[in-house]
């Protein structure tokens, strides 16, 4: 019987303005495991992709949103929003997407406070 290996590589989901963000980079580098970095304000997540981080995190969708931003202070605080307008919400505006946002495989985790990456690497 043969076993196949599937190796998963680490993704930070990251925003280089952020000192969060990037302490969450510098733990990854230190622990010498190999990690791709997606620039999500470049490179948004497709909504598949943001339902299944949001999934893997085990959170609802308002939950991921960055409420201090202006753009959703203006556009969406207090309206009754879906979950599906909350995620097309963070696509439209992927500033809205709390950061960074550390993949493993089937783990996941915002790392707020950054050292929460720890448990998943």
């Amino acid at each position: 019987m043969e076993i196949k290996i599937i190796f998963s590589m680490i993704k930070i989901y990251h925003n280089n303005r952020c000192s969060k963000s990037r302490y969450g980079v510098e733990l990854l580098e230190k622990s010498g495991k190999e990690y791709e970095i997606i620039k999500y304000l470049e490179n948004t997540p497709s909504t598949d992709e943001l339902k299944n981080t949001i999934t893997l995190l085990g959170i609802s969708p308002i939950e991921l949103v960055r409420k201090n931003e202006t753009i959703w202070k203006d556009n969406y605080k207090g309206k009754d929003l879906t979950e599906e307008e909350i995620i097309n919400a963070m696509i439209e505006n992927p500033k809205l997407i709390e950061r960074p946002i550390v993949i493993n495989g089937t783990k996941a985790v915002i790392g707020r406070p950054t050292e929460a990456i720890l448990e998943i690497i």
